[in-house]
């Protein structure tokens, strides 16, 4: 009797076991874990962080601060080319590993860089965190909305194209590839809540490539739902 008692309780100790490993799938706890995250704040400039690599050492400085600095973090964002003709523009999607990526509660944001730009992706107001784990800015039904987010990029996650063309400047989507801090130039954000005015357009509920800011400041990225945030993702 007491061996059959032994047996029954090895037997549900692994099955429990088991059963908790397994529920634990693709579940990455902790902020050592953590490979996305939207950031707690702006750096003081608005759109200005003394271009992308500044841009990657801020998201660099909060992952430190979170206790994820053992990895290379990158921002979110594109640039444009000089011209059309130039090999110089940056697409933010070449430059944020392979993932997969999860945010600091260890939900599954994407496996990948083509899940991450399609319908697949786990993006939304209630994964979209801080660095800390918490709601990173007011969605878009809390004022004030905060829902924008930095991205400088087309839905693809390429960039605009830059320069001019028959004489057209084409318009500033990266406020001056993230130099810009006053209230010319703009820059393409999305709306992390993928919610917007109109919910049956694309464009509206796009994460990363909504609509652009009416300038670089932090006055002129407020007023149409943003408070300077970014994407950073860990890239290792």
């Amino acid at each position: 009797m007491r061996r059959t008692r032994l047996s029954l309780w090895i037997t549900l100790a692994v099955t429990t076991s088991v059963i908790g490993i397994a529920g634990c799938a693709g579940m990455q706890p902790g902020s050592n874990g953590m490979s996305f995250f939207v950031t707690s704040s702006n750096p003081g400039k608005g759109a200005d962080f003394g271009g992308v690599e500044g841009a990657d050492k801020f998201c660099q400085q909060l992952a430190q601060a979170a206790g994820a600095g053992n990895r290379t973090w990158h921002a979110y964002l594109s640039t444009q080319a000089p011209a059309l003709d130039s090999p110089a523009a940056v697409n933010a999607r070449d430059r944020i590993g392979k993932g997969p990526w999860y945010n600091a509660k260890g939900v599954l944001i994407a496996r990948n860089v083509a899940e991450l730009h399609s319908d697949g992706n786990h993006i939304n107001k209630d994964t979209a965190l801080d660095e800390t784990g918490k709601q990173a800015a007011n969605d878009r039904s809390k004022p004030p909305n905060q829902h924008d987010i930095l991205t400088g990029s087309r839905p693809d996650g390429t960039a605009f194209v830059g320069g001019s063309g028959g004489g057209v400047p084409f318009p500033d989507m990266t406020c001056g590839n993230w130099t810009k801090s006053g209230d010319e130039g703009s820059a393409m954000v999305g709306h992390f809540d993928k919610s917007g005015p109109m919910d049956t357009q694309p464009w509206s509920t796009s994460w990363n490539s909504s609509h652009p800011t009416i300038g670089c400041s932090m006055a002129k990225i407020r007023p149409t739902g943003g408070d300077g945030r970014l994407y950073c993702f860990a890239v290792n």
